[in-house]
């Protein structure tokens, strides 16, 4: 019996360990992802139309001809829900599979309500919402995770040229990931290469690598919100510029960055809090370190505060993402701990955002049958 309409739902992320140095080769990082969502509702339509509420786009009609997508709205915003439905029809066309008209409409409660951006990857939740929704609502018998993330992965890298795919794979999967990037540029040529997106799909993905993990019980996770948003590109641009310009110093961070992502994953494995807990603060030095080799500010102030405030309750904290602003997390070492730090922080101007970590990856909320 075919689906009349069915929404998924989801999570944003945060990175936890291993920033920059992922987008490396075999090169580890710790994301999870968090309790704040994106919805992608796939319903039955006499004609396809597109709803983005976030950005007040409403019932846009779009059409599939000759293996493009065309949208009749030039508003630049649609470039990532563009390619993901362009990269999921493709997909399915190549199976065989006949495709009906469909509504497709998302919304984020990934920012603030009063439109403040936290850092939790919200077009890597859109793109891996609708591939997920339209998959579902098409071709349920393809919808396995893996095919979600690999296609996900794949339209955000071509819409973006770049990026580690860690946002798209704590949305697919959820939890804590240990996770190896698998080499945009690498994917990319793999696209150019290939026959199809099924080919490209199928391929042995030779550097990308997930695994979940699990935090010790008696460790608590928080997020702390300086008040300023970052620019992801433009550090990365920073501290990529470093292979060229001091390979030495890059070369220390790469080595300086695995070791403290190993100490924090190990910990997790053996139930070793303190590990955990150097882990991180290993990986909150050499991400220090690495942003003056730079001439880039990584950890701001604000983030310096944030990190001594969970340290002197007998915590770890760090930066997440890239820095410069956005989120910073601490693990603490009890509940009592984790209250005390929210204060601290309240106090310090630091907003406490009530994020946990979420376990389901995308999951299906709502699905309705035709009669």
């Amino acid at each position: 019996m075919a689906v009349k309409s069915i929404t998924v739902k989801v999570p944003g992320k945060l990175m936890i360990a291993g920033e920059f140095a992922v987008l490396e080769p075999y090169q580890d990082l710790a994301v999870m992802a968090v309790n704040r969502f994106v919805y992608a509702t796939v319903s039955e339509a006499d004609s396809h139309q597109l709803t983005l509420s976030d950005f007040s786009l409403h019932k846009v009609p779009w059409s599939w001809r000759e293996t493009d997508i065309h949208i009749e709205s030039d508003d630049s915003r649609l470039s990532f829900v563009k390619d993901a439905l362009r990269v999921t029809y493709r997909y399915l066309e190549e199976q065989g599979l006949p495709v009906r008209p469909m509504h497709v409409s998302t919304r984020s409660e990934l920012d603030d309500a009063s439109g403040v951006k936290y850092g939790l990857g919200s077009s890597a939740a859109i793109v891996t919402s609708i591939v997920a929704g339209v998959l579902r609502f098409q071709a349920p018998e393809l919808a396995e995770k893996d095919t979600i993330f690999r296609l996900s992965a794949l339209s955000h890298v071509i819409t973006q040229g770049n990026g580690s795919g860690a946002d798209i794979a704590a949305s697919t999967y959820g939890g804590l990931l240990q996770f190896s990037s698998f080499q945009a540029d690498w994917l990319l040529e793999a696209y150019r290469e290939a026959d199809s997106i099924s080919e490209v799909v199928a391929k042995d993905w030779k550097y990308y690598k997930t695994n979940p993990i699990t935090l010790p019980a008696n460790v608590y996770f928080c997020v702390g919100w300086t008040g300023s948003a970052a620019s992801t590109k433009d550090l990365v641009n920073q501290v990529s510029l470093l292979k060229v310009n001091n390979a030495t110093a890059y070369q220390t961070f790469l080595q300086d960055s695995k070791q403290a992502v190993t100490q924090f994953l190990t910990g997790a494995e053996n139930n070793a809090s303190c590990q955990l807990f150097e882990g991180i603060k290993a990986n909150r030095k050499a991400l220090n370190q690495v942003g003056k080799a730079a001439d880039t500010n990584i950890e701001t102030p604000d983030l310096a505060v944030l990190c001594r405030l969970a340290e002197d309750l007998g915590g770890a904290g760090k930066p997440s993402g890239a820095g410069g602003g956005d989120c910073g997390i601490a693990f603490m070492p009890s509940k009592e701990a984790a209250e005390q730090l929210a204060d601290a922080w309240e106090k310090a101007g630091i907003k406490a955002l009530t994020l946990s970590p979420f376990i389901g990856g995308e999951i299906v909320i709502e699905e309705k049958e035709t009669s």
